[in-house]
């Protein structure tokens, strides 16, 4: 290179070969594609999960909500309601969708009430198997539920028998995060009383929730400390709000009682920022094993069922359209033949 005369750009360092810049390349290409991530909440009406997803998220997704009356309760079936919002933070695209699930548990006979839930996240992944076994496999937009907040409610003694039921229904097909709704409406005592009461009784009905990755090794001691603060904080006790109360002269978000201010980001006052931490920074985590388990285990049993694979069963149906395009153009031959010697005819006599 030295013999053109030009300056190189590459380097020529001994024993550098460039393989480190992969990260690099890497990091731009998801920048620019973006990123997909889909969160479910699921509880009980009234305790506050559109209140802590728009605080999440810093966002209004139910502008226009109806709250149904106690009448329509009565015999009202669980509904999914999908939004999807793009939220862009510092040039990286977040592709969020929210599935809600009005209704759930609000009816006198709640026994199936999460079968709807269960027909919507096997959907998903189905539609998703659909379009990896299809031709067109560069633009697949990932819908499965990569998360779902389940939604415990703080007025009762532990989990209730719809809770544990809902959770081993689901904990096969998607990652699931318990969180305690209102927690100011608890004490710091009672509040880590129901924490360990709700672990013991996931553990005892043997409910598998969504367990947060350890620090590796090389990880530096604050990321270690931040993952095992998360961990001890399961299940996460919450707050949600939307209002802005000026408080020594800063604006916070929180709840304002007579005896004082609720904070919602004060890591004293509740574990809202624990569970923001907890999504963002293994929201990549909740994706790999939304696809390496819970996909896969969707797929293997799929398979099983038809006893054929999607790609066979993809190759059968255009080996079954060759054939007939075939036959096609044969009968087609055969009437041109046909007309051909209809016009000889009459020359011939």
């Amino acid at each position: 290179m030295s013999q053109t005369g030009e300056k190189a750009k590459f380097s020529d360092s001994a024993g550098y070969v460039g393989f480190a810049n992969l990260p690099n390349q890497v990091h731009r290409k998801s920048v620019k594609k973006g990123f997909e991530f889909t969160l479910m909440v699921v509880g009980e009406s009234g305790l506050g999960k559109s209140t802590l997803i728009n605080s999440l998220f810093l966002t209004d997704l139910y502008p226009e909500r109806y709250i149904p009356g106690a009448a329509e309760k009565i015999e009202r079936t669980v509904q999914i309601e999908a939004s999807t919002v793009e939220i862009e933070e510092r040039g990286v695209k977040l592709r969020l969708t929210v599935v809600d699930t009005p209704g759930y548990g609000d009816a006198i006979n709640s026994q199936d009430c999460f079968k709807t839930i269960i027909h919507y996240i096997d959907n998903q992944f189905e539609r998703y198997l659909h379009d990896e076994s299809g031709l067109n496999r560069r633009h697949i937009i990932d819908n499965r539920v990569h998360c779902c907040f389940y939604f415990i409610s703080p007025f009762g003694h532990g989990l209730k028998p719809l809770d544990v039921e809902f959770m081993k229904a689901l904990h096969g097909k998607v990652n699931i995060v318990p969180v305690i709704a209102k927690a100011d409406t608890l004490t710091l005592k009672e509040r880590e009383r129901l924490k360990r009461r709700v672990l013991d009784e996931i553990a005892e009905h043997g409910i598998r929730i969504y367990q947060l990755p350890d620090a590796d090794s090389d990880e530096d001691e604050e990321f270690k400390e931040q993952t095992r603060v998360l961990k001890a904080s399961i299940p996460f006790a919450v707050i949600g709000s939307n209002q802005l109360i000026e408080v020594k002269g800063k604006k916070i978000r929180g709840r304002l009682y007579p005896w004082g201010v609720v904070e919602v980001e004060n890591p004293e006052h509740n574990d809202f920022l624990k569970l923001r931490t907890m999504l963002v920074t293994h929201m990549q985590d909740l994706q790999e094993v939304t696809q390496d388990l819970h996909y896969e285990n969707f797929r293997s049993e799929r398979l099983k069922r038809t006893g054929k694979p999607v790609e066979e069963e993809v190759l059968d149906k255009d080996m079954i359209l060759q054939q007939k395009e075939a036959e096609l153009r044969r009968m087609q031959e055969m009437i041109a033949q046909m007309q051909a010697q209809m016009r000889m005819k009459p020359g011939d006599e």
